[in-house]
């Protein structure tokens, strides 16, 4: 486990906006959390009941196994959500990879959600499907190739990719 720390910055004018469904409590717009490279979210197995929005930076998402070995399940950048679950708990540890900032979106009490919830269920499982597909049919040469190419069109098709 990690040691969490945080501390709360106000973002220039210019930074990712929110795009989550307004069910979220939005209001008053919650600050963003930095977190340095390296640190806690959220771990597995605590009570989940937010989403995430990465702001800049990026985080990884990976369960530990029971060999002590770490499985990387996905990565977010700026303006990608996470922390979606099926039930009430974290099912994997979410850490920051570098300097992170994130806001959190809480759901607002008695709201119905879930026609907001399904395009962000429907991108996720899409996005499982295509990895399934990555690891399922390539050799390992491929696979380091296509997280690459993922990457950079996931960054607005950069032509260099920070890692």
């Amino acid at each position: 486990m990690h040691a969490q720390s945080t501390s709360r910055i106000s973002l220039p004018s210019h930074s990712v906006q929110p795009s989550l469904p307004t069910a979220f409590d939005p209001t008053p717009l919650q600050p963003v959390s930095f977190f340095p490279s390296g640190s806690e979210i959220y771990a597995q197995g605590e009570k989940a009941g937010a989403f995430y929005q990465v702001e800049f930076g990026a985080v990884r998402i990976y369960r530990l196994l029971a060999d002590g070995r770490r499985q990387i399940s996905a990565f977010h950048l700026a303006g990608e959500t996470f922390g979606f679950e099926a039930d009430t708990t974290h099912h994997f540890f979410a850490e920051a990879i570098n300097a992170t900032g994130v806001r959190v979106f809480r759901f607002a009490t008695g709201a119905d959600i879930s026609g907001q919830l399904l395009p962000l269920a429907l991108k996720g499982l899409t996005r499982a499907q295509e990895h399934l597909l990555v690891l399922g049919r390539q050799n390992a040469i491929e696979r380091v190739a296509a997280f690459l190419v993922d990457m950079a069109e996931r960054q607005g098709g950069l032509r260099q990719v920070e890692l």
